[in-house]
């Protein structure tokens, strides 16, 4: 009993501290910062979304190259620095995934709800992808690939989010695609981060429904 209540308490500890490392490291939003080295709170111009598109339309390619990196490199290294805890005492491929998973998801959600930022930030497809390309990065490259054929034909950067977000849990459930190799969290990590991005356009969807959504490049800046 005495070993049993050990076991939990390090599994707690080590869920903790995965979840807050990347829920910090998430909420360093990089579009925020970059925004304010020109002098502006992103959030406060075009769209209101803290995220690279949002940037690209109000600051341009440079400053938009920096926050899709910013952004993505934020969701590897929470993923490395999950792993690694969870695989302090138990150093398995399923204990390393777990801590991935749990870092991972905690980076999305420092992105869209950050710490240092009043809570206010984006809607967190950079990070997801980056950390569906430490999950599996053939999944990655297949969802990419979707929300590039879309985006690119139908210039809804929001659209080609949405679906490519849609398709993850059903992908992931396929064995060729997803789950082989994994195990049952990693089809509930892609439940739980599709969803979430599908949250985070609510107001995308209602925008695409109603013919007010604004494409990319678009001198309208009323979504992302």
């Amino acid at each position: 009993m005495i070993f049993l209540n050990f076991g939990i308490l390090i599994f707690v500890v080590m869920t903790f501290g995965a979840a807050i490392s990347g829920y910090l490291l998430g909420s360093i939003n990089t579009s925020i910062i970059v925004g304010k080295v020109f002098g502006i709170d992103i959030r406060k111009h075009g769209s209101g979304n803290a995220g690279a598109t949002n940037t690209l339309r109000t600051l341009g390619a440079k400053p938009a190259i920096f926050t899709f990196a910013g952004d993505a490199l934020k969701g590897v290294i929470a993923c490395l620095i999950g792993s690694f805890i969870f695989r302090l005492f138990i150093n398995s491929p399923e204990n390393g995934e777990l801590g991935l998973l749990v870092a991972g998801f905690s980076a999305i959600l420092g992105h869209n709800w950050p710490l240092y930022f009043g809570f206010k930030g984006g809607k967190g497809v950079l990070t997801s992808f980056a950390v569906l390309l430490m999950m599996d990065w053939r999944l990655a490259l297949i969802l990419v690939g979707v929300f590039l054929v879309i985006t690119s034909t139908t210039r809804f950067v929001s659209l080609g989010s949405v679906v490519a977000a849609a398709l993850y849990p059903f992908l992931a459930l396929i064995p060729a695609f997803g789950h082989v190799g994994h195990g049952w969290q990693f089809v509930v990590a892609a439940c739980l981060v599709g969803g979430l991005i599908i949250f985070r356009h609510t107001a995308n969807i209602k925008r695409l429904i109603n013919g007010t959504e604004s494409k990319v490049f678009s001198k309208k800046e009323k979504s992302e």
